[in-house]
């Protein structure tokens, strides 16, 4: 068995031959270094409730649930707080020998979209197993903004992945070593002594202004806005839907239950071409704190001198106090099959993150 998750070339492969099918085809644009866009198709469902398809098919359960369906062709408009199932254009149409995990894409995650990818028949979210072939369905909910969505949209992204992937420490360690994957948030490369390890890469938040932090430190969603329409980029106002949030003069913030806060990094981030990344929250024992939402690093992340990761947060429950630098989330890595033939950030891509550092999505101006 090769160990590893594949790369663009061998996504490329399994479309030409058929594995993965679309109407329209799936365009060259949707594989990316080491995973594939999934498209929205052209009806959606207003659901109940959510729910976990695991002894029956999507389309049943959507029977008995759905409180009525729309039509996505000309954009439809998905209400803040509501739970909405869209089937999505790409099937897989052949067996594979591989696992499936999905993400939500970063400008998803950047929204407060919840997103969840289901299959037919299986019990996990966001996984679907080797052998599986039929339809792919996607459950979104929005959580701040009502957002207006059409057919062809892409809000999640499918990795495929085979044998033991995940890097231990001693890897990690040891591909710092030979070229760094954290720097400091001067640019400088962290030495290999100050690498918090714990079953993946710890990375800290950033409550202080920097060299790449000029303005804002973070910023928290507005509580009742206007519609992001996700087909226009770099079209809303942030000062519509983003309160900003400046340096707190202790470098210490509070955050509040149930409101969405988008900030940085402390540290810096470089993926190299032969590896992925996947962002996951860090346990420390402190009850519901939702780090992030989306976490993918396609290969080439980061350039040569790293870039900051955008974190996604939500408290439950409680206020929590955040400390400048504080661990805040850990770096899965995988490795990959093959070098791909593409990198994030090269210009036959449309990379939107790279060099980024306190960033909102490529929906909002600025």
């Amino acid at each position: 068995m090769t160990h590893g998750i594949l790369v663009y070339q061998q996504i490329k492969r399994l479309i030409e031959r058929g594995a993965l099918t679309s109407t329209p085809a799936i365009a060259p644009t949707q594989v990316q270094p080491s995973s594939l866009d999934l498209r929205l198709a052209t009806r959606g469902y207003r659901v109940r409730s959510g729910f976990l398809p695991e002894n029956v098919r999507v389309a049943d359960r959507l029977e008995e649930i759905s409180l009525y369906t729309f039509d996505l062709t000309d954009g439809a408009v998905l209400e803040k707080g509501h739970c909405y199932i869209v089937p999505l254009l790409e099937r897989i149409a052949e067996p594979l020998p591989y696992l499936v995990r999905a993400n939500p894409k970063s400008s998803t995650g950047r929204l407060d979209l919840f997103t969840r990818l289901l299959a037919d028949r299986c019990g996990r979210f966001e996984t679907v197993p080797p052998g599986y072939t039929g339809p792919l369905f996607l459950e979104i909910v929005p959580r701040s903004f009502p957002v207006r969505v059409r057919t062809g949209l892409s809000l999640c992204q499918i990795r495929f992945s085979e044998g033991s992937v995940s890097l231990t420490d001693d890897e990690l360690r040891a591909e710092h070593e030979r070229s760094p994957l954290l720097f400091d948030d001067k640019g400088l490369p962290l030495p290999t002594s100050k690498l918090r390890l714990d079953r993946g890469l710890m990375m800290g938040v950033a409550m202080r202004r920097d060299q790449d932090i000029q303005g804002p430190i973070g910023y928290v969603a507005r509580r009742y806005t206007g519609i992001v329409d996700l087909a226009i980029e770099n079209g809303h106002d942030t000062d519509q839907f983003f309160e900003p949030i400046h340096e707190p003069r202790t470098g210490n913030l509070i955050v509040e239950p149930e409101e969405f806060y988008i900030f940085a990094s402390k540290e810096r981030i470089r993926i190299p071409r032969h590896l992925a990344a996947e962002m996951v929250a860090y346990d420390v024992g402190i009850g519901e704190l939702r780090t992030n939402y989306a976490g993918f690093f396609d290969n080439g992340f980061g350039g040569e001198r790293g870039t900051r990761a955008v974190l996604e947060v939500r408290p439950h429950d409680v206020p929590f106090l955040l400390e400048d630098g504080q661990v805040f989330f850990k770096l899965d890595f995988f490795r990959t099959q093959e070098e791909p033939e593409v990198a994030y950030g090269d210009r036959r891509l449309s990379s939107h993150y790279q060099g980024q550092a306190l960033k909102l999505s490529k929906h909002f101006r600025g």
